[in-house]
């Protein structure tokens, strides 16, 4: 048991990848029938189990994940026991377990809503939901910018299909905007990439944080110039105005379950701003970058406030709300200091869960609705009206920020932060027009959709009481149930607000201090240096056994660079070995750097 135990302690990060990674294997391999054949194929209760099992897992592993990291230990795991900045590491710390706990919170009982009819309407859902689950937890997981790009991809070309499930013209339009919007900010995130491994010579976050300052000016500014680039990318994923006008449409013709999802896909990008340009730009000489943030989030968040104003359907007017939270968490963010960032990872998962429960009603609205769908069109009064009501009304007093409900505390939390802020007025009265302003668009929603509906025809003879009576005169299946569960746990959210607050408040902090990440991710050399390359030189790879035996006259270095294990291992030739022994004992154990014209940087290290 023991042993169980230290395995999962020593192997802690990489699990939330596998578990939906290898579901996801496993669900392909099943194979899958057209979507008229999957009502009777045996094979999909077991595609059903699969899928809740590996997401239960992963659930379990979160939950473990969060309880391990409240105790401020930041969990790494080095790939190929190659150590950072020249292998892939994983980071587990207090943000990147929220993240995963926020993840599965949603996925689970969308999952369990979407295996009693949706999945049936397309190929490969349960493992299209595995494989963006592994994407969505890969990114929030890793401490190396280029494997976020990775992790993007991986979750993005999940969500490409999971878009357009169900078909219909309008998802396959919309999808390939979407397609295409992706695509260039793949682009502009692989040039932001080069730029800055061009100029810091590392892609891992703590080492390119740590060595930024230190460049000569014109290395650093073209560095920051990949920053920026990188915020661009981001602020798309994140749908934050003027990059985000894609969101209201794309969400709208998405299906019920796929919609609820993608709530957490902006939050993909809100998550990359804070990891990544908030830290790289955390000297005030680059705090620019935020001013710039602020703007774009006041106006994200006012823009998507009027537009729910004037929307015409339920969907775009749910899609602009989710916008305009986008906007108010950045203005979390662009304050810059750890008491605006715990606020604005409050309202973070507030407003995730509350505009996937939107979506969710979204749904079971449309299904009351019949020709009318969401159409913001006065129609025959539904017939659960009441509860849709209440349901209506929970979730507008929510998304409005009204008390004392999740929306109202998070939105207490930022204008708290504001305090001793330049601007502190201007971001106080932005935030309470826009509540006013969502109030009044909830109000005006409402009125059509309940109040004002007609009463429905009694005359047998007319087709209209035939069309109403064909009506459903209960929720599509688990589709209210999974309505309640999640305002439920927005009910407990507020709760067990404080200890929640104060988990936050720690993460922040947390991620203020990045001296610990650098403690912990990179290595030391004798005198106290942290090992990096400057540029990475591939001359000093160190070979493996299929590498063929070449002179390396840099040898020695190789135990500095690689874990023990992969030193002793089988995969270092005795070609090699050989090398590294007998280049030691003719150094009398006193290694000598390169010469400046290698381009390396390499410093023997010190085992801690």
């Amino acid at each position: 048991m023991m042993t169980l135990f230290h395995f999962w302690q020593n192997n802690m990060p990489i699990f939330s990848i596998l578990i939906p990674a290898l579901a996801g294997f496993i669900l392909l391999l099943f194979g899958n029938p057209g979507a008229d054949a999957l009502q009777n194929d045996w094979r999909q209760p077991w595609r059903r189990v699969i899928s809740y099992t590996a997401t239960l897992l992963g659930l379990f592993t979160a939950i473990s994940y969060l309880i391990q990291a409240n105790t401020g230990l930041i969990t790494t795991y080095q790939l190929s026991e190659w150590t950072a900045p020249f292998g892939i590491v994983l980071v587990l710390d207090r943000l990147s377990a929220f993240m995963l706990i926020l993840t599965y919170t949603l996925a689970l009982p969308v999952l369990w809503f979407s295996s009693k009819d949706w999945d049936l309407r397309g190929r490969y859902f349960h493992a299209l939901f595995q494989f963006l689950l592994m994407g969505l937890c890969g990114a929030f997981l890793t401490n190396d910018l280029f494997n976020l790009f990775v992790f993007f991809e991986i979750l993005l070309m999940a969500s490409y299909v999971l878009l357009i499930y169900g078909q219909g013209k309008a998802r396959f339009q919309l999808g390939i905007h979407y397609v295409v919007i992706n695509l260039f900010a793949s682009t502009l995130f692989l040039i932001g990439l080069g730029l800055i491994y061009a100029n810091v010579g590392s892609l891992n976050m703590t080492d390119v944080a740590r060595l930024l300052p230190q460049l000569p000016q014109d290395e650093q500014q073209l560095a920051i110039a990949g920053g920026y680039l990188l915020f661009t990318v981001f602020a798309i994923k994140a749908a934050i105005v003027p990059l985000g006008f894609w969101l209201p449409k794309t969400y709208a013709v998405a299906s019920t379950p796929v919609a609820a999802l993608f709530t957490i896909m902006t939050k993909v990008g809100i998550y990359a701003i804070l990891r990544v340009n908030s830290i790289l730009f955390m000297p005030e000489q680059y705090a620019q970058l935020f001013d710039y943030l602020l703007i774009l989030g006041l106006v994200t968040s006012l823009y998507g406030a009027i537009a729910a104003l004037g929307a015409v359907r339920l969907r775009r007017f749910v899609g602009f709300m989710v916008l305009s939270s986008l906007g108010t968490v950045c203005i979390a963010l662009a304050l810059h200091q750890t008491q605006a960032w715990s606020a604005g990872l409050y309202y973070l998962f507030h407003s995730t869960i509350v505009g996937a429960t939107f979506y969710l009603l979204c749904g079971w609205i449309t299904a009351q609705r019949g020709e009318f769908k969401d159409h913001l069109r006065i129609a025959p009064q539904m017939k659960q009206n009441t509860i849709l009501s209440v349901c209506f009304f929970i979730i507008a007093l929510m998304m409005a920020g009204l008390p004392p409900l999740s929306g109202f505390w998070g939105k207490v939390f930022i204008l708290q932060a504001t305090q001793g802020h330049a601007y502190q007025t201007t971001i106080i009265v932005i935030i309470l027009i826009v509540s006013l302003i969502s109030l009044l668009a909830f109000v005006r929603a409402g009125f059509i959709l309940f109040w004002q509906s007609s009463e429905p025809e009694t005359d047998p003879k007319t087709a209209d009481y035939q069309l109403y009576q064909a009506l459903p005169n209960v929720a599509p299946a688990r589709n209210d149930t999974v309505v309640y569960i999640l305002l439920s746990v927005l009910g407990l959210y507020v709760v067990f607000a404080h200890p929640i607050q104060q988990y936050l408040a720690d993460t922040a902090t947390q991620l203020g201090y990045q001296e610990i990440y650098q403690y912990k991710i990179l290595k030391q050399n004798d005198e106290g240096h942290y090992i990096s390359v400057e540029p990475f030189d591939p001359k000093n790879i160190p070979e493996t056994k299929y590498g063929g035996e070449n002179p390396d006259p840099n040898a020695h270095f190789i135990p500095y660079i690689i874990a023990p294990n992969t030193l002793n291992g089988e995969h270092i030739s005795e070609y090699k070995k050989r090398q590294i022994e007998k280049q030691s004992q003719n150094l009398h154990d006193t290694p000598i750097l390169p010469n400046q014209s290698t381009g390396a940087k390499l410093q023997p290290m010190r085992e801690r």
